[in-house]
């Protein structure tokens, strides 16, 4: 867990889940897809870091995209 301060003084805190998000479109919308499923379940996400990306070679064509971030979140 990451501990962070905000503007007005008070301390917060954020646990971190590592997420893989999978698009055949491209990176972003990899990382969207992973974003906006998590948020499904998980409130007040707030950052996200990019771990690794890799993708699907079908016939010398990239066929899919696959991104795995940390995305952080505030622990209430």
């Amino acid at each position: 867990m990451a501990k962070k301060q905000d503007g007005a003084g008070q301390d917060k805190v954020y646990k971190r889940i590592d997420l893989v998000g999978t698009s055949r479109d491209g990176i972003e919308h990899a990382i969207q897809n992973a974003i906006h499923r998590a948020a499904e379940t998980v409130t007040d996400l707030r950052w996200f870091e990019i771990k690794e990306v890799r993708g699907s070679i079908e016939q010398q064509r990239v066929t899919k995209y696959q991104v795995v971030l940390t995305v952080g979140f505030e622990v209430k």
